[in-house]
């Protein structure tokens, strides 16, 4: 078999650049492997500002997204050992290590919108038994983060008290339960009533409406004027931002790997140094982040919340899906469903 189905782009633009056909069949190379995809996610950032060009590194056409595709090894390349045909595993995130944005699957390197593809085998994670697909790519796509920016960075602890933006978003539902499993109490905000109802199904001590609410007045009722240690931001929103800021108890801490409200905010640099505040940006992760992931969700200690899986063929209405805010939880797709 030398062609398969994928979803590729042949320009920038909306979702109607997306088309689903042929495309050459990945061949793995040294030390790759090739994955039959069983499900891959659809992101706002990785994908739909991708897709319409406004990514801030350069996507070489044709181009196939999904960063975080998983699946089923169906061959591999010379000198790989530690991966064998008919492993059941999941990309991670970024493709080369040292990790970052500009080496990525579904970015600069041909991605999982497609039956197989192609990744480094020291991309990949095993994906533990009885955990299915889909639970892995949206587990791996966004706990290893949080993981990193609540453990990691903000160094949170047992006792302390975290405001999650976005906790019904995919990150911020992941910092929702990463915060409780490390034995934080935990404030979940977001900007409709069944978002917030979502954080508390994950296990939030409290919930916030900011866009029915004044988000600072209501966190410092509920941490007695204290306010909070740790804030996990991912949204950057011009309003929201300088909310969330204020909110920060003496000595805190800000963690955040998002802009997806415009990205440029006002910073109260005197708050900033009168309350000695600590403010972090992370994109990476560790092995043990995205082992501590799997293994929780394999435990049914780590939830994701999922809104639809389509159809690989339908992307463009996923895409649409998406940018619309509709649902509650990730989008998917699966190629499988195709068949």
């Amino acid at each position: 078999m030398d062609r398969m189905n994928a979803v590729v782009m042949h320009g920038f633009g909306g979702p109607d650049v997306l088309r689903y056909e042929p495309f050459a069949m990945p061949v793995p190379e040294p030390g790759e492997v090739v994955i039959e995809v069983h499900a891959v996610s659809v992101n706002r950032t990785l994908d739909l500002v991708v897709r319409a060009g406004d990514y801030g590194a350069p996507i070489r056409l044709p181009h196939i997204l999904g960063v975080d595709p998983s699946g089923v090894v169906s061959a591999i390349g010379e000198g790989v050992t530690h991966r064998k045909v008919g492993d059941r595993v999941v990309a991670l995130p970024w493709r080369a290590k040292p990790v970052g944005p500009l080496d990525a699957v579904g970015m600069q390197h041909l991605g999982g919108y497609a039956e197989f593809v192609k990744l480094p085998a020291a991309a990949t994670a095993l994906v533990p038994d009885g955990l299915d697909f889909a639970t892995a790519t949206v587990v791996t796509r966004h706990a290893p983060q949080a993981y990193n920016l609540l453990r990691d960075r903000a160094g949170l602890t047992s006792g302390e008290t975290v405001l999650v933006m976005g906790a019904s978003g995919g990150l911020g539902s992941a910092g929702v339960q990463i915060a409780k499993l490390i034995g934080a109490t935990v404030i979940a905000a977001a900007g409709a009533p069944d978002r917030v109802q979502a954080g508390l199904d994950l296990g939030a001590d409290h919930g916030v409406d900011y866009r029915a609410q004044d988000l600072t007045a209501r966190v410092l009722e509920l941490t007695g004027g204290r306010g909070v240690d740790v804030v996990f931001e991912n949204i950057a929103d011009p309003v929201l931002f300088p909310k969330a800021f204020h909110a920060i108890a003496r000595h805190g801490r800000l963690v955040t790997a998002g802009s997806h409200g415009g990205g440029e905010v006002m910073l109260d640099v005197k708050r900033l140094y009168l309350y000695q505040i600590a403010v972090m940006g992370s994109l990476g992760f560790t092995p043990e982040d995205v082992e501590a992931s799997l293994a929780a969700a394999a435990r049914g200690e780590l939830k994701v919340l999922i809104d639809a899986i389509l159809p690989l063929s339908r992307a463009a209405e996923a895409h649409a899906r998406v940018a619309a805010r509709d649902g509650v939880g990730k989008v998917l797709l699966s190629p499988q469903l195709d068949r």
